[in-house]
């Protein structure tokens, strides 16, 4: 095994894997620690949608919330943290509803889906801020008005069109 790249989110792997046939083949994955996709839901039944710019893709997507666990952090924390930071609102607590893998053809990510409910104004010496290299807008809207956006194929974020189906 051979890692031909490494950098701050993920990093690349080149072996020579034997297959179940038994024959010999080279494989490149890549190497993504967990992350979480938070489902914020405030208290009249709305959902915290937001729209940021994705370097990627060149354009605005809308999203729920989510982001990469930390090193040692447990995934419930990390939807707690993620939560505030995406949204400017801190959950009173998360349910974890599902997870899954986006890519297993070629990534061994796993997500992790939380329904994020008690949404309040952080305290005011919260240390969860958006990241250096976000730019980020919350919506809340209704569920039906956000599983509508599906629909249109104003949401092409595939987590968050699978997030949505979660409530």
């Amino acid at each position: 095994m051979a890692i031909v790249y490494k950098g701050r989110v993920f990093s690349v792997e080149v072996e020579t894997v034997r297959t179940p046939k038994g024959t010999s083949h080279e494989m490149a994955t890549i190497r993504h620690g967990p992350c979480v996709v938070v489902i914020p839901i405030l208290d009249d039944g709305r959902v915290v949608m937001i729209k940021q710019f994705r370097h990627s893709v060149g354009r605005d997507l809308w999203e729920l919330p989510a982001g990469n666990v930390d090193a040692g952090e447990a995934v419930e924390a990390a939807a707690f943290r993620e939560c505030e930071e995406e949204t400017g609102l801190a959950p009173g607590r998360v349910e974890k509803v599902g997870a899954l893998f986006p890519a297993p053809g070629y990534s061994d990510e796993e997500m992790f889906f939380f329904r994020a409910a008690g949404l309040r104004p952080p305290a005011k010496d919260s240390p969860h801020k958006p990241d250096d290299d976000e730019a980020i807008e919350v919506h809340p809207m209704t569920v039906a008005e956000a599983k509508a956006m599906v629909g249109r194929g104003d949401v092409v974020d595939l987590k968050t069109a699978y997030g949505l189906t979660l409530i």
